[in-house]
């Protein structure tokens, strides 16, 4: 039923993966699907943030991710899911489904875990996002 499933992680952030990871491994593990683990930083190379951050701060940061996210990939995932690590810049929602389109994903599984608004205590400013606009399978673990 599922090829290819995308799990975003905040790597800082437990809350964005620890619910939502066991579901996906198990999905990949059922389906024999590939796993798509993506983080989405913030977008420092536009002018007018680039200019409070040092000249390879993007760079840095890219490097850093990548090497933490080895790292929870290689600490979390069993070795017989084929897996892929996947970061990008910009709004998380908004990376989150272009990174979907890009692989042709068939399934987003995501956390919901923020709880500032109303709307927000019920889904997840990001996940509610994601559900509205994304044109693939989105599955919300609470």
């Amino acid at each position: 039923m599922y090829r290819k499933i995308l799990l975003p992680v905040d790597i800082n952030e437990e809350a964005s993966w620890k619910k939502a990871l066991p579901t996906a491994i198990t999905l990949c593990q059922t389906f024999d699907a590939s796993l798509h683990v993506v983080t989405v930083l913030p977008d420092v190379k536009m002018p007018l943030v680039g200019a409070y951050f040092p000249k390879n701060f993007s760079q840095e940061a890219h490097a850093a991710v990548a090497e933490a996210q080895r790292d929870f990939i290689s600490d979390n995932i069993p070795d017989e899911i084929q897996t892929q690590s996947v970061i990008v810049d910009g709004s998380p929602w908004e990376a989150i489904i272009n990174v979907g389109k890009q692989l042709d994903i068939d399934l987003i599984v995501m956390a919901s875990h923020t709880k500032r608004k109303f709307v927000d205590y019920v889904l997840g400013p990001n996940a509610e996002h994601v559900v509205h606009h994304a044109k693939m399978s989105v599955m919300i673990v609470r």
